[in-house]
């Protein structure tokens, strides 16, 4: 069996076009990351102060405890992405209740997600299984976060922030 220079070519380019393009870290940075940390955000400033207690049912999480449970998983994961111990800020996001800090937290721990994609690439993110879910995580788990935040908006008559942008009304009831 021999092996064809073509194959031998393109073995030898791989390690180049893999490591130049970071294509993974790139695609969610932009495509989702960017977008979700938008939308959690924004909707975080849409409910009312005095809707941050609210709940679909009794036995849901109120809609303060739905952002900060996103909160305290961007600390944990984006901690996992930059090798590090969650921050201190992190401790102090369970006790939070008011719409001031609770939102505040959210974008803090949104900042420091950002800077912790800013230090990673691709080969760094898959080198373990624990970055690459972590990475992963950042997105899946806040997009499903939102999704149940839409539900809570709606029912205060607020159109979610996705929606709002797709129609030109940003946060209208």
């Amino acid at each position: 069996m021999t092996i064809r220079p073509i194959v031998l070519l393109w073995i030898g380019c791989l390690p180049l076009v893999l490591s130049a393009q970071n294509n993974l870290k790139t695609t969610v940075t932009e495509r989702y990351f960017n977008g979700v940390r938008r939308n959690l955000e924004a909707a975080a400033d849409a409910m009312p102060a005095d809707k941050y207690g609210f709940k679909l049912t009794p036995g849901q999480m109120s809609f303060a405890e739905w952002i900060n449970h996103s909160t305290e998983r961007n600390y944990s994961d984006c901690a996992t992405l930059k090798g590090e111990s969650a921050p201190e800020a992190a401790k102090k996001v369970p006790g939070l209740k008011d719409k001031a800090e609770v939102s505040q937290a959210l974008k803090d721990s949104f900042a420091y997600c950002a800077a912790a994609l800013e230090g990673i690439d691709d080969q760094k993110v898959l080198a373990s299984p624990q970055t690459t879910y972590a990475l992963l995580h950042v997105v899946v788990h806040n997009n499903e976060i939102y999704g149940n935040l839409a539900g809570y908006l709606r029912s205060n008559g607020i159109v979610p922030p996705s929606t709002a942008s797709r129609m030109g009304q940003a946060g209208k009831k």
